[in-house]
């Protein structure tokens, strides 16, 4: 799918963003290039490589998975304007 100057302009309408011609031809060939890169990424075989979680080959730390803060709910609750069965009354705002 080729990218042409009314496709730049069009996004940057749908977007509410104001776009000279010149600009508008200046960001056509920036896109233009990214969309060339992302077809020289493509056409490498990644299908023996396994998915990784980051890029260098750290381990995170882990931390036990204990609760260490007390329930203050209620005293929280006891803050707010409205509450009924333990949650918070919020004024309606959408129709």
């Amino acid at each position: 799918m080729a990218l042409v100057l009314e496709d730049v302009k069009r996004v940057a309408n749908l977007a509410r963003i104001e776009i000279g011609e010149d600009e508008a031809h200046a960001m056509l060939a920036q896109i233009a290039g990214i969309f060339c890169l992302i077809e020289q990424m493509q056409v490498v075989d990644t299908s023996t490589i396994s998915p990784m979680s980051h890029a260098q080959n750290i381990v995170q730390r882990l931390r036990k998975d204990a609760i260490t803060e007390t329930d203050q709910h209620e005293l929280f609750q006891l803050q707010a304007p409205q509450i009924e069965a333990g949650l918070y009354l919020v004024p309606k705002v959408i129709e």
